[in-house]
């Protein structure tokens, strides 16, 4: 089994930044996968998914046809691998970090404070 198979046991972070340092380490990759290489991908690939709904209106956006959603799909896989990859470098659980900044979030934006608004942190004061 090739380690970037679709399997049930390759659903956790965890187990997918494995995969992922295997397929990088058996390419000999690891040597371009520096923090700032790999946030540079990101970005690049964050780019591309924004092109995909460049031009659309709210609604367009929100129902895309199925080989748009597709593409969409694999722009997204793109941002994932890379984010999970800069993680496994810098040495970030990303679980961790994405609690972490939900209760930040939680305190800089309270519900009875923001509820229904679509504002920077900065502007509720």
């Amino acid at each position: 089994m090739s380690c970037m198979e679709n399997d049930s046991k390759g659903d956790s972070l965890e187990q997918l930044r494995i995969r992922l340092a295997e397929f990088a380490a058996a390419r000999d990759w690891q040597q371009f996968h520096s923090p700032k290489n790999l946030s540079m991908a990101l970005i690049a690939e964050a780019a591309e998914l924004v092109e995909h709904f460049q031009w659309l209106d709210e609604a367009q956006s929100r129902q895309l046809a199925p080989e748009k959603l597709a593409e969409v799909r694999l722009e997204l896989a793109d941002i994932l691998i890379y984010l999970i990859r800069t993680a496994d470098q810098l040495g970030v659980d990303l679980i961790a970090a994405a609690r972490d900044k939900i209760r930040i979030n939680e305190k800089r934006y309270p519900v009875e404070r923001v509820r229904g608004k679509a504002l920077r942190a900065r502007e509720y004061d």
